[in-house]
C-alpha cells in the first residue's frame, strides 16, 4: 500500500444513463462503486469519494464525500481540486484518482504512477494504454497512446495553480497537465482496464466481463 491518500471521482453528471450516480449502479452482487473501491483501496492509505449533492447516498460506504469546491460542475478537475484540498488538510503531499465508473481499475495502478513521477519535483502523470487496447470498447481513439485523465497522480503543491485555472475557465484536464509536464504511465493488458460505464449498453457490457472473469 502507497502512503498516497486516494480519491474516486463521482462528481459527474451522468447525462447519457439518464442522470444519478453510476457508481451506484448494481453489478454483479455489489455496485459499480463497490467494486472501484475493492480494487483501489489496497493501493491507497486514505479513500474518498468526490460527489455533489446529497453525500447520505454513498454512507454505505463509509468513507468521506468531497463536493467541487467551484460551482457549476467544471468536470473532473474540480474533483481533483477537492482530493488535493482534502489531503492538504491531512498533510499528504500527492493524491491518486480514479473514475467511478470503472470496475475493472489495474490493481497496480498507483505503484506505477509513483513509479514514473519518482523524481520528479511536483508528481504529475496520467494513466495511458496503447490504442488497440483503447479500441476494444471505444471506436474513437487518437494514434498513439490513449490519455485517461481521470487516472492519475497529483501534486499538492499545484493545487492553487489547479484552482486559478478552474476558476478562470479552464475545464480540459490535458491541457493543465500537460501546461505542467505530465507523464504517462503505460498499462499494456488484454482489455482496456479504464473501461467505463457511460451508458446502458456499458453497463451489460460491464456484466459480461464480470461474468467472464469469474
Amino acid at each position: 500500500m502507497a502512503e498516497i491518500p486516494g480519491i474516486i471521482l463521482a462528481g459527474g453528471l451522468a447525462t447519457r444513463m439518464g442522470g444519478g450516480d453510476k457508481g451506484l449502479l448494481p453489478l454483479g452482487n455489489s455496485t459499480v462503486m463497490s467494486h472501484v473501491i475493492n480494487r483501489l483501496a489496497p493501493q491507497v492509505s486514505a479513500l474518498a469519494i468526490n460527489a455533489n449533492g446529497d453525500p447520505a447516498r454513498f454512507s454505505d460506504f463509509g468513507l468521506p464525500v468531497l463536493s467541487d469546491p467551484i460551482s457549476g460542475h467544471p468536470g473532473p478537475l474540480a474533483g481533483v481540486l477537492a482530493g488535493l484540498d482534502w489531503a492538504a488538510s491531512h498533510g499528504a503531499i500527492k493524491i491518486a484518482t480514479a473514475a467511478a465508473d470503472t470496475p475493472f481499475l489495474p490493481l497496480d495502478l498507483v505503484d506505477r504512477l509513483i513509479e514514473i513521477t519518482a523524481d520528479m519535483a511536483n508528481p504529475l502523470a496520467l494513466a495511458a494504454t496503447d490504442r488497440n487496447a483503447a479500441e476494444m470498447y471505444k471506436s474513437e481513439t487518437k494514434s498513439g497512446l490513449v490519455r485517461h485523465p481521470t487516472f492519475g497522480i497529483w501534486p499538492v503543491s499545484l493545487r492553487n495553480d489547479l484552482r486559478d485555472n478552474l476558476c478562470s475557465g479552464l475545464r480540459k484536464v490535458v491541457l493543465w497537465t500537460d501546461r505542467h509536464g505530465a507523464r504517462e504511465a503505460r498499462f499494456d493488458m488484454a482489455i482496456n482496464p479504464f473501461f467505463n460505464i457511460n451508458t446502458p449498453e456499458d453497463l451489460l457490457r460491464a456484466r459480461g466481463m464480470l461474468e467472464d472473469a469469474e
